[in-house]
C-alpha cells in the first residue's frame, strides 16, 4: 500500500482499481454520479439561463467549478490516509469512465446488425450518440458505431484519467463535468447556441490533451500503424471538430476503414470529410476490432499517466 506521501502510487493504484472496477461492473443503472451530476445542471440551467454568452459561462463555471470543489474537498478529507485515498481515487474513477458500456453499446448494435435486425440496432444507436437512426442503414449504423466508439475512447476514458493523473480526484470530476456540459448544452440549437459557447469551447480545451493521446496510442495499440499516422496527419483537421477528428482519423487508419461524410442529426444533414479516403467501407465485424481497440488503448493510456506522473516527481525533486 502506497505511503503518506506517495501521490503517484494512490493515484496508480486507486486508477487501477477503478478501471477493474468498470470492467467488471460497468454504468449503475440506478444513481450515476454523472446523471445526478446532469440534473444539477440542468436545476442551474433553469436559474441561469438567458440567450447570452456570459450567462452561460457563469453556467459553466458554477457546475464545473462545483463538481471541482466538491472533489477538492472530498480528496482534502482523506488527506493523508493512503487507503482512504485510494478508495476516493478509484470510486471517482469508476464513477467518471465509461469504456465497458461504451464497449456493451457497440457490442449490442452490432450483435444486433448481423443478426440483420436494423430495427433493433436503430433502437439502440440513442444510447451511442446523437445521429438520426431512421436516416442509416446499416452499413451507416456499423459506421456510426466505430466512430462514437471512436470519439468516447477520447471523452469517456482517456480525458478523465489524463486530467486525473494532472489534478486528481478534481481533475476526474471536473473532466467529467466538462464533457457532460457540452453535450447537454454544447450544441449549437437555437436555445443553445449562445448559453452553450463557454461549455463548448472549455470542452475543446480540456479534451485536447485527451484527444491527442488517444490518437498517437491508437497507432501504437495494434491494427495499420502506418495507416494510423497517415490519415491521422491527413485527414484530422477536416474534421469540424479540433478533438473528434485526430481520434477517428487515427481509429480509422488503424482499423483500415473510411469513416465521416454524410450525417444526420435531428433532421439536420451534415456533409462531412472523408478520413482515411484509401480506407474500405465499415464493416460490422469492425465494430468489434474498434472496441478491442478502444480497450488497449485505456490500458496504454494507464501505463502512460502513472510513467508521467513518476517523471514529473522525479523532475520536481530534482529541481528541488
Amino acid at each position: 500500500m502506497p505511503g503518506r506521501s506517495s501521490a503517484t502510487a494512490v493515484f496508480a493504484y486507486g486508477a487501477t482499481a477503478g478501471l477493474v472496477a468498470d470492467l467488471a461492473l460497468g454504468d449503475p443503472r440506478r444513481g450515476h454520479p454523472v446523471a445526478a451530476f446532469g440534473r444539477a445542471a440542468g436545476a442551474v440551467e433553469r436559474v441561469l439561463w438567458r440567450d447570452h454568452r456570459g450567462w452561460g459561462a457563469l453556467h459553466t463555471a458554477a457546475c464545473v467549478g462545483g463538481a471541482a470543489a466538491a472533489g477538492a474537498l472530498a480528496a482534502r478529507a482523506v488527506r493523508g490516509r493512503s487507503t482512504a485515498s485510494v478508495a476516493l481515487t478509484a470510486a471517482s474513477v469508476w464513477a467518471v469512465v465509461g469504456g465497458t458500456s461504451l464497449g456493451r453499446e457497440a457490442r449490442a448494435i452490432g450483435g444486433a446488425l448481423a443478426a440483420g435486425d436494423l430495427e433493433a440496432a436503430r433502437e439502440r444507436l440513442p444510447h451511442l450518440c446523437g445521429r438520426d437512426p431512421q436516416a442509416l442503414d446499416g452499413p451507416g449504423m456499423a459506421r456510426a458505431v466505430v466512430e462514437s466508439v471512436a470519439e468516447n475512447t477520447s471523452d469517456a476514458v482517456v480525458g478523465a484519467l489524463v486530467w486525473g493523473a494532472v489534478a486528481g480526484v478534481p481533475g476526474l470530476l471536473g473532466f467529467r463535468a466538462v464533457n457532460t456540459l457540452d453535450a447537454m448544452v454544447g450544441h449549437k440549437s437555437a436555445r443553445y447556441r449562445r448559453f452553450g459557447w463557454a461549455s463548448a469551447r472549455l470542452d475543446d480545451l480540456a479534451g485536447w490533451p485527451g484527444a491527442r493521446l488517444t490518437a498517437a496510442l491508437a497507432t501504437v495499440a495494434g491494427g495499420d500503424r502506418q495507416g494510423a499516422v497517415r490519415a491521422w496527419r491527413a485527414d484530422a483537421a477536416k474534421h469540424p471538430s479540433p478533438n473528434a477528428g485526430p481520434v477517428e482519423a487515427s481509429f480509422a487508419g488503424a482499423l483500415g476503414v473510411r469513416l465521416g461524410g454524410t450525417l444526420s442529426y435531428g433532421g439536420r444533414v451534415e456533409h462531412r470529410p472523408v478520413l482515411n479516403g484509401p480506407g474500405r467501407d465499415v464493416a460490422v465485424a469492425d465494430i468489434e476490432r474498434a472496441v478491442r481497440l478502444s480497450r488497449r488503448v485505456t490500458a496504454l493510456t494507464l501505463g502512460v499517466c502513472v510513467a508521467g506522473r513518476l517523471v514529473a516527481g522525479a523532475w520536481k525533486r530534482r529541481g528541488a
